[in-house]
C-alpha cells in the first residue's frame, strides 16, 4: 500500500483524486462502486502491477477527495465517460484495460461501446452489460421499499442517512449490501433500518479499511453519489443500439444480492447479455458476496490477471 502513489489531476475542469502504482505499459483502470472509493481496489491494483501493469484507481468526480462538480443534480453516469477518456489522456494513456465494479460497470461499458479504440478489454464485477431502464433487470417488479426506489426519491436518502454520522451510513450500507437478501424495506421503514448494530463486519472488511471508506464520504458527503447512480439511471446517453465488442468479463458471485433483482439471473445464464457484448467470458464465485473482489481477493486478482495476460492491447 505505501507504494501506491496519490496525485490530483485536472480533468473536464475537476480536480480528480488519482491512485496508481505500476510502471509497465499496459494500464488498467479500476473504476470504483458504491458505498466505494478508490480504496477498495487495493488488492488487485497491487496485484496487477506485480503482475507488470499499471493500475490506477480513483475517485469519480464528487467521490472521496476528488472536485465536486457545480450542479450535481444536472450530471449522470454518461459523464462518467468522459471523465475515463479525459483521465486517459491527462495521463498519456491511448488505450486501456477498464474494471469495473458495481455502478462502475456502466462507463465503463458505455466507454467501450461508444469508443472501442480506447478500450483494450473490459471486466466487470457484479454487474452485467444493462441499457439501464431498458435490458437485464426488472426493478418495476420490487416493493416500493427497494433500496434503489427510496434512494430515487429526492430527499428521503438524505433525511435517512443524516440520522446518522457518515461512518455508521458506510457502515450499514456495507453491511447490508454484503448479504445475499436485496434490501427492501417495509413501509414504515427506512434503508437504515434494516441494519442489525449487533452484526459485525463482514470478515474480509476491517475497522481499518471502514475508517478509509467513511474518511473520504466524510469529505465528499452523498449528495453526489445519491445523483450519480441512483437518480440518474434512466438518463439517455445517446447510445441508441450499444454493443460492447471488445472481450470481457463478468465476473458474479452467486450469493451478491444483485443476482436476485428480477431479470438479472436469467439475462446472464441464458446467454441474453451476449446479444450486446457478445465477446463474453462469465464465472460465477459460488459463495462471492456483491464485494467479492475484497472477500477472495487473490482469486480476484488471478481471474482478472489471467483474463488481461490473453489479451493484445
Amino acid at each position: 500500500m505505501e507504494n501506491i502513489k496519490h496525485s490530483h489531476i485536472q480533468v473536464k475542469g475537476l480536480k480528480l483524486h488519482v491512485a496508481e502504482i505500476g510502471t509497465g505499459s499496459k494500464a488498467v483502470v479500476f473504476l470504483h462502486g458504491f458505498p466505494e472509493i478508490w480504496y477498495t481496489w487495493r488488492h488487485q491494483m497491487i496485484a496487477v502491477a506485480n503482475s507488470g501493469y499499471r493500475a490506477i484507481a480513483f475517485d469519480f468526480r464528487g467521490y472521496g477527495l476528488s472536485e465536486q462538480p457545480p450542479q450535481p443534480e444536472k450530471e449522470t453516469m454518461f459523464d462518467l465517460v468522459g471523465e475515463i477518456l479525459g483521465l486517459m489522456d491527462a495521463l498519456n494513456i491511448t488505450k486501456a484495460f477498464l474494471v469495473g465494479k458495481d455502478f462502475g460497470a456502466f462507463p465503463g461499458y458505455f466507454t467501450a461501446a461508444a469508443h472501442p479504440e480506447r478500450v483494450a478489454a473490459i471486466i466487470t464485477l457484479g454487474i452485467p452489460f444493462m441499457i439501464p431502464g431498458k435490458s437485464g433487470s426488472r426493478h418495476d417488479e420490487l416493493p416500493n421499499g427497494f433500496y434503489i426506489t427510496r434512494w430515487k426519491e429526492p430527499g428521503r436518502a438524505e433525511a435517512d442517512f443524516g440520522r446518522f454520522d457518515v461512518k455508521s451510513v458506510i457502515r450499514n450500507i456495507y453491511t447490508l449490501f454484503s448479504s445475499s437478501e436485496i434490501p427492501i424495506a417495509a413501509d414504515d421503514q427506512e434503508i437504515m433500518d434494516l441494519f442489525d448494530p449487533s452484526k459485525p463486519l463482514p470478515p474480509w472488511f476491517s475497522e481499518e479499511d471502514l475508517q478509509t471508506y467513511a474518511s473520504l464520504y466524510e469529505k465528499s458527503g452523498f449528495r453526489y453519489p445519491l445523483q450519480v447512480p441512483y437518480r440518474s439511471t434512466n438518463a439517455d446517453g445517446g447510445l441508441s443500439d450499444p454493443k460492447v465488442s471488445v472481450p470481457a468479463l463478468l465476473i458474479m458471485g452467486e450469493k451478491d444480492y444483485v443476482i436476485k433483482i428480477p431479470g438479472i439471473e436469467d439475462y446472464i445464464r441464458s446467454g441474453v447479455v451476449k446479444q450486446f457484448v457478445p465477446d463474453l467470458e462469465i464465472t460465477f464465485i459460488p459463495e462471492g458476496s456483491h464485494f467479492v473482489h475484497e472477500q477472495f481477493p487473490e482469486k480476484i486478482n488471478q481471474l482478472i490477471i489471467d483474463f488481461l495476460d490473453k489479451q493484445s492491447v
